[in-house]
């Protein structure tokens, strides 16, 4: 029996972050309050912090408990929401064996491409138990598309990836290797294995693969095949998903790493740690991971600084040493600037700051791929496996005529993702516009809207003007299927 064990811990990155914004939305939903409102209860839906009525929250849990009473099982997990739901039927789906009521004539090819992330084996685990008992024959292909282009492909069973949802890295083996450059090998391959449809799990490299297979159609006949791309990079970089698989895994190691520094500075006293994250161009990490830690700044890419900036940041960091808190935690995201580099910052805190406080670095690197999935990232990976998958055995029922398969519309070939509050699944070639392939991210970027919470709890004189409050919705009851809702 596990018991109180469940109650103790540190707190996890999502936890922290989670906590943060309820708090800063309840404190806003206080401010905002008039004498009509209504009593609310700040929740989380998807990615969006929303307020619903208090009082009918506490009358759904009624209905909850009553339904549990009256041994109305199927009712209760209704009232408990469409992920509850979602998760139960996807348990019992991949928990045991099932055979399929009849064999499928589509074969299906799983590969990962990029650097290694967290949660690929369990996508790949679950996308595989989910082929196999719709009938389907299921290949993986080594190596990503370098090996698609050798031939390093194989079946597999039910129990051939049995173990792989907690390793972490990828089983599969992953490459960056682009197939433009080994076109005519991968279509020989495709065509030789009657490969009907490709999952691609994998980071900006998958994203950009596929779409280069998309684009030549024209010339291959046998690229009119179905494909899909599971996010998964600790960059969190993919147009099309709010969350990249692996990239919570790779949070939580660098704010692991980070509260480690944070309490070799306490017990030094007036010093400040400059700490550099992966990410590429994404600050994605960097500011996740200094909302978790509570970092005094955190420099991106996306939210551009000049060396007025930089002289306020040293000055607010010379303040906060006149106080009973005499550390500092600076984060920076390793391609956020051409010039102020690591090194850069640390040479202006430590001449700005000499005789006030001493400055120290680190760079994190590639701790932040490795290491066992966290919760999220398991549950996540096997999510997206399982809905990817029926996904892909829908278009292929779809686009199946005559004996044979031919995919050639834009929405045959989509990324899979969390978007907001709901799963959605978008056409690489209608993602195009809305990416800046020069940097390998999104144009757009939801979480730039953290930054202003970052600042805010690192105490800067800050408007809250461009806040964006969560909106009151009221509760609804929702019976979901697997294919909607997350």
């Amino acid at each position: 029996v596990l018991g109180h064990v469940q109650r103790g811990g540190t707190p996890s990155a999502f936890d922290r972050i989670l906590s943060s914004k309820m708090g800063m939305e309840a404190v806003m939903a206080l401010l905002e309050a008039t004498p009509d409102t209504p009593a609310c209860v700040v929740t989380l839906s998807g990615n969006q912090s929303v307020r619903l009525p208090l009082m009918e929250c506490v009358q759904m849990t009624k209905e909850v408990q009553k339904a549990m009473d009256d041994k109305r099982f199927d009712e209760a997990t209704q009232l408990r929401g469409g992920s509850f739901e979602n998760n139960w039927n996807i348990y019992k789906l991949l928990a045991h064996q099932k055979p399929p009521k009849e064999k499928s004539n589509f074969s299906l090819a799983i590969l990962n491409v990029g650097a290694p992330a967290a949660g690929m084996n369990a996508a790949v685990r679950s996308a595989v138990r989910t082929g196999i008992s719709h009938g389907h024959t299921v290949y993986v292909v080594h190596d990503g598309f370098e090996g698609l282009a050798k031939g390093q492909v194989q079946e597999v069973g039910w129990h051939d990836v049995a173990g792989w949802l907690g390793r972490g890295g990828s089983m599969l083996g992953t490459k960056r290797t682009l197939p433009k450059g080994q076109l005519e090998s991968i279509v020989e391959n495709i065509r030789i294995y009657g490969i009907h449809a490709l999952l691609v799990v994998g980071g900006f490299e998958a994203y950009e693969g596929v779409l280069q297979l998309v684009e030549a159609r024209g010339r291959y006949e046998e690229l009119c095949i179905v494909m899909c791309v599971i996010p998964a990079t600790i960059s969190n970089n993919v147009p099309g998903t709010d969350f990249s698989l692996g990239s919570d895994t790779a949070v939580n190691a660098a704010m692991e790493s980070c509260d480690r520094i944070k309490q070799s500075a306490s017990g030094t006293k007036r010093r400040v740690f400059i700490v550099e994250t992966m990410g590429g161009y994404c600050g994605y990490l960097a500011t996740v991971t200094g909302i978790a830690v509570g970092a005094d700044a955190a420099y991106v890419f996306e939210d551009p600084f000049n060396i007025h900036d930089l002289k306020v940041n040293v000055e607010h960091m010379t303040e906060k040493m006149k106080t009973d808190i005499q550390r500092g935690l600076v984060l920076r995201n390793e391609k956020c600037h051409d010039y102020y580099t690591t090194e850069f910052l640390y040479n202006l805190y430590s001449s700005e700051g000499k005789g006030v406080f001493d400055c120290r670095t680190n760079v994190l690197g590639h701790l932040q791929q490795g290491g066992a999935p966290t919760p999220f990232d398991r549950n996540y990976g096997t999510k997206l496996g399982v809905k990817a998958m029926l996904w892909l055995s829908e278009k292929l029922r779809e686009v199946y005529r005559k004996g044979r398969v031919f995919a050639n519309a834009p929405d045959s070939a989509c990324v899979i993702g969390l978007k907001k509050k709901a799963v959605a699944f978008s056409p690489v070639t209608e993602l195009k516009k809305d990416t800046d392939f020069e940097h390998r991210m999104p144009r757009e970027q939801w979480w730039l809207s953290l930054r202003l919470m970052l600042k805010m709890l690192a105490q800067y004189r800050i408007s809250m003007a461009a806040y964006v409050s969560g909106e009151l919705e009221h509760v609804t009851r929702r019976t979901l299927s697997m294919d909607k809702g997350f």
